[in-house]
């Protein structure tokens, strides 16, 4: 069954959600990623979005586009306000968070704010909204992106949300005591980071991809470790599933 690398993406993250109770999601791939998890082997995954919604049912065909709109709130256990949503982050509830960004580096930094001098972008992006707030409070967070060279550049432009910042001990010397950025989930493989350098580390494959080409769609020294698994394909029941949830394609 052929798919698309957006839902061998989203099919991929969902994976990562395997025995994961609570998932902080960015709407997008991640919302659906989480969403897919839920209808499969993660059936009591708790969805937490941003704009205040816990527990949320969402619809197939009726994905949100926003962290605000109302769809985002059918049936969910709770709708507390926005600050009480990062409060329980921040208590340690929420267990892992699913966020994206325009360009990530070497030691894990996203960029969401401007691509180019702050000052004089050459694009202004959406910014923050709460991807700081995931970044720095969630137990582990994996960014969920597409994996391409501008994406994946030597330092961002703009460190929206911090990673290991310049590595090392770099994170916790800030006083980003609490949670740590733990995977990096793209259409072409899975990586994660050193222990000691916090440097970006190629750490699986999905099916067809090689190595040159994760190293070519990568705009930095990516370390690579001698054994490099390689993902099953999506089956056809998720990705059956994954075209019910997003019936119009807009993020696959």
């Amino acid at each position: 069954m052929s798919y698309s690398p957006a839902e061998l993406l989203a099919v991929i993250a969902a994976r990562q959600l395997a025995g994961v109770k609570s998932v902080f999601a960015g709407v997008g791939i991640p919302l659906l990623a989480a969403a897919l998890a839920q209808k499969t082997h993660a059936p009591d995954l708790t969805i937490v979005v941003e704009g205040g919604s816990i527990g949320p049912e969402l619809l197939p065909g009726q994905l949100p586009i926003s962290t605000n709109e109302m769809r985002v709130a059918h049936r969910a256990r709770v709708l507390p306000g926005i600050t009480d949503t990062f409060l329980f982050a921040q208590r340690g509830f929420l267990e892992v968070g699913f966020v994206g960004g325009a360009q990530v580096d070497r030691f894990g930094n996203l960029n969401s704010s401007v691509v180019g001098p702050y000052n004089h972008p050459q694009v202004r992006l959406p910014g923050s909204g709460g991807a700081n707030d995931i970044i720095s409070l969630c137990h582990r967070v994996m960014v969920v992106t597409m994996h391409e060279r501008r994406r994946f550049v030597p330092k961002v432009d703009f460190v929206t949300s911090p990673g290991f910042l310049s590595g090392g001990t770099s994170r916790r010397d800030a006083g980003l005591l609490f949670g740590r950025v733990s995977q990096v989930v793209t259409n072409l493989g899975i990586l994660g980071f050193d222990e000691e350098s916090k440097a970006m580390r190629l750490e699986g494959l999905h099916p067809g991809v090689s190595v040159d080409e994760v190293v070519e769609m990568t705009g930095f020294d990516l370390l690579i470790n001698d054994q490099l698994p390689i993902s099953d394909p999506p089956e056809e029941k998720e990705l059956a599933l994954l075209r019910e949830l997003d019936t119009e394609r807009r993020f696959i």
